[in-house]
């Protein structure tokens, strides 16, 4: 059984928007019970909230972005993958920039920021969406899928005209792997040939050897090479992980993908929130009292 989660201190990093090239500064906050985990952009009439649900996707363009009200927070999937790997329910996410910082195109960097914060558990049961019936969407030949089952695992597989990428395959299931170790490190990755043509369309500004993997014809160009055979897999692993995460709760089911991305992670998504007979939430036990947030935290008071 798991309980509702957040961080002991207030962490802030800094880096480079991977598509706006624009320098971000984030400040993660913790959060009392039951706040889910919301975005406080900052913008020139004051702090603007976002709360993380499969409601506020406007963009799906090789990053998933999430807004309301015209207020775009975009690149969300990494941190939002960090939290839900490391199980953290509660959070606030203050931002100065429309897009966060690509860091190194992991989840690593998150993840040790927040492990170095330390994790707190609040002492009240999480809510788990139980799926009940399998649901499905396509796009052409590539789709994703969720079926029910009492445990939470993802099966992946993707394919590319390249022979590096010919085909790759993974499976990832939190129960008896690790996170951190498996799928954290697994960085974002492009080939070669589509940079320019990406920068042209005013995407991949901040993008550079130093965040992402890139691709050429002879193989990856990077001096440091791969942190796996199969990085790649295991980055779209890290992709799934966090657009699912926008169902605002962790997940009981099996997720099998073929050559999937953000577009179709999200139409997911919202596929099991409009499909109300697809599944259940159901709480888990209870154990000792919740923590309260840190005295310098105004921000938690603006989120209901």
């Amino acid at each position: 059984m798991h309980l509702q989660r957040t961080i002991k201190e207030i962490i802030r990093s800094s880096g480079i928007g991977l598509h706006s090239g624009e320098r971000a500064n984030l400040r993660l906050v913790p959060a009392p019970i039951n706040t889910g985990i919301v975005f406080l952009r900052k913008t020139a009439k004051g702090p603007v909230p976002v709360k993380v649900d499969g409601t506020k996707v406007v963009g799906t363009l090789l990053c998933t972005t999430i807004g309301e009200n015209g207020t775009k927070i975009q690149t969300v999937e990494h941190l939002l993958a960090a939290l839900s790997g490391l199980q953290i329910t509660n959070l606030i996410i203050e931002l100065d920039s429309a897009e966060l910082p690509i860091m190194d195109g992991s989840a690593k960097p998150f993840v040790d920021l927040i492990l170095k914060a330390g994790i707190a558990e609040q002492g009240v049961p999480r809510t788990v969406l139980k799926i009940t019936r399998p649901v499905e969407v396509n796009d052409g030949d590539k789709w994703i899928r969720i079926r029910p089952s009492w445990k939470f695992r993802v099966n992946c597989t993707i394919r590319f005209d390249h022979p590096l990428l010919a085909h790759q395959s993974c499976s990832f299931e939190p129960i008896s792997e690790d996170f951190v170790e498996w799928i954290a490190p697994a960085r974002t990755f492009g080939f070669l040939e589509e940079v320019e043509a990406l920068r042209n369309h005013g995407l991949a500004r901040g993008g550079s050897l130093e965040n992402a993997v890139v691709v050429g014809p002879n193989g990856v160009i990077n001096k440091e090479g791969l942190r796996y055979a199969d990085e790649f897999v295991r980055h779209k692993i890290l992709d799934i992980l966090g657009d699912l995460s926008l169902l605002g709760m962790p997940i009981l089911g099996e997720v099998e993908a073929y050559c999937p991305g953000h577009q179709l992670n999200t139409k997911l998504v919202s596929e099991i929130l409009t499909s109300t007979d697809c599944w259940t939430m159901i709480k888990e036990r209870p154990s000792a009292a919740p923590i309260q947030p840190p005295a310098d935290s105004p921000i938690a008071a603006q989120v209901s």
